[in-house]
């Protein structure tokens, strides 16, 4: 893989080697440097920014080898030594730098519509800072890519051939359910090999988090985390309302796809194991051949879409920024790594050539738009994305891509179908987003429980938003720690609820598009340019949609979907 081209720096030498003692002059060059006007201000802003790009972009290549392979225990220490060695340095610096410039008698002279943002955050660091606090993070930076390194290694064997876990779930689209059975066995019964491991490193991971809290002046890490994420426009109340409209308008609806796939499948009870089959009998979807192949395919439907976006695929394409093949070693997921220094993004995934692959393609996609869209941003703090705001470019383009799709389907019937199943995983995404987000709640403001109500806690939340809509009975062990393979609640805590806000703000924005395509992706992408310089509602105001989680609104998207996934089954049928 390539490293792309960089900027000019102004303040970083341009081959600044990235060890501890070439980085400490620059911060206290810094931290030392007299201000005596708004413009020098504003200049020692724009070179704290320069040297926080060089770091993140050095950090985030240091994370993306070490995913693309977690066997090779050089790049796991190339990863340990940022965590380690210069990050715990950097923190009781940047708080007073903080310090420095909200205590500078310039700061009033700042344009504050322009900098009310990264002035806020700025003040609600230094209000959560704690000295202590620095060794526990590091540690907890360590401790969370463990999950990686156990995960990551997991295998099965089908039909004589070793498959990665993500590999091995495309049987569970095979048409012969004693198939299905048997992998969807082998995949649960391999999680549950490494059950206790992976429960002891959460064990680990809650008590350090809950420590953190504790020393920041906070009852429990949930409300911490709050705090730290930057959640000033909405509060945990909020989310619960959100799990509770959820469960009133989506599961009923989910509940009878469920009894209308049960009877198609010609089935007493749906298993966990009978619902990614298609249920009209047909094989799975086969969108592309390779992981080149999906990349070139992107690039052409991003191209019809507008030919702007589509160049920024080719671009990615053009530097090797991007490994999205399975195989054995490379840690599970996907994701969209943006290069702060370079202005564009990396993606990782593990494709088994499947149309999960491509909705997760298109997904990344819709963040790599986003990293390329607010590379030219003033300040590295301006490109800080919120989750609901980053969540909402992805979760909106696999929508609004998915007239294009016909990229990667030259069969009329399998772009009907491949919609349909999209609409269908956005509608099942809501109630799963509710019950991670639930969980961790839980998890958090429960911080003394023992594993066994953690199981049990898990399950009641799980079967509340309807436990997938399938019978678990004889399956109680696998489904009791079904959270684990949840990675964002080892390695991102908190990161989830923003899933469910943007699917339902790309629905909006979908309903747009499909009522004026030109209006609808303009409006898309000015509110992607803003980065993260004005508010989540003033973001999504932007993209001619609303911030709210309410039960009416929700109502409103969710009949908007039904409605389209009905005129689809009518084209099916």
């Amino acid at each position: 893989m390539q490293t792309p081209n960089k900027i000019n720096r102004r303040f970083v030498s341009q081959d600044l080697p990235i060890l501890w003692e070439n980085l400490n002059p620059l911060f206290q060059d810094l931290q030392n440097r007299s201000i005596d006007s708004k413009e020098a201000l504003e200049q020692w802003m724009l070179d704290r920014s320069e040297l926080e790009a060089v770091l993140e972009e050095d950090f985030a290549w240091r994370y993306i080898r070490m995913t693309c392979d977690t066997t090779d225990e050089k790049l796991l220490q190339d990863f340990q030594y940022f965590a380690t060695e210069i990050e715990p340095k950097i923190a009781p610096i940047a708080n007073l730098l903080n310090k420095k410039l909200i205590e500078s008698p310039f700061v009033k002279e700042l344009d504050q519509e322009k900098y009310f943002i990264y002035l806020r955050g700025v003040k609600k660091a230094l209000e959560i800072f704690r000295e202590e606090n620095i060794p526990l993070l590091t540690e907890l930076q360590v401790e969370q890519q463990k999950y990686q390194s156990i995960t990551g290694n997991m295998e099965v064997e089908v039909d004589g051939k070793s498959y990665t876990l993500p590999q091995a779930a495309t049987f569970l689209k095979a048409t012969n359910r004693q198939k299905r059975v048997e992998v969807w066995q082998r995949i649960n019964n391999r999680r549950l090999q490494d059950k206790d491991q992976l429960n002891s490193l959460f064990n680990r991971l809650l008590k350090l988090r809950h420590q953190v809290a504790l020393n920041a002046g906070f009852e429990n890490y949930r409300d911490y985390m709050f705090q730290s994420l930057g959640r000033f426009d909405y509060t945990p109340q909020d989310c619960y309302a959100f799990h509770a409209a959820i469960e009133k308008e989506v599961v009923p609806l989910l509940l009878e796809k469920a009894e209308i796939r049960r009877n198609a499948l010609q089935i007493n009870e749906l298993k966990p194991w009978d619902l990614e089959v298609d249920i009209t009998g047909k094989p799975a979807l086969k969108p592309f051949d390779n992981g080149q192949e999906l990349i070139e395919k992107t690039a052409a439907c991003f191209n019809r879409l507008d030919p702007s976006i589509g160049k920024y695929i080719e671009i990615m394409q053009a530097r090797e920024l991007f490994d999205v093949e399975s195989r054995k070693g490379k840690a599970p997921g996907g994701y969209n790594y943006p290069l702060a220094e370079s202005g564009a993004p990396f993606i990782f995934m593990n494709s088994a050539n499947t149309f999960r692959d491509l909705t997760t393609m298109v997904h990344e996609g819709g963040h790599a738009l986003h990293t390329f869209l607010t590379a030219d941003l003033e300040l590295n703090d301006f490109k800080h994305l919120t989750s609901e705001i980053a969540e909402l470019a992805s979760m909106s383009m696999e929508l609004i891509s998915m007239d294009y799709w016909d990229s990667f389907f030259e069969n009329h019937e399998d772009l009907v179908r491949a919609k349909r199943e999209q609409l269908e995983d956005v509608l099942k995404t809501l109630p799963w987003v509710a019950t991670v987000d639930q969980f961790q709640h839980w998890l958090y403001t429960n911080p003394d429980h023992t594993e066994e109500q953690r199981a049990i806690a898990w399950n009641e939340i799980f079967d509340r938003f309807g436990h997938n809509f399938a019978n678990w009975d004889g399956q109680e062990e696998a489904k009791s720690f079904l959270w684990q393979k949840q990675l964002h609640i080892y390695e991102v805590p908190f990161y989830y609820i923003e899933y469910g806000m943007a699917q339902l703000g790309a629905i909006a924005v979908w309903k747009n598009y499909k009522e004026n395509p030109e209006l609808g992706l303009r409006q898309y992408i000015d509110a992607l340019k803003l980065g993260y310089t004005k508010t989540i509602p003033e973001i999504y105001q932007t993209a001619g949609i609303a911030f709210d989680f309410s039960q009416t609104y929700i109502k409103e998207l969710i009949q908007f979907v039904k409605a389209e996934l009905e005129k689809l089954y009518e084209e099916q049928h």
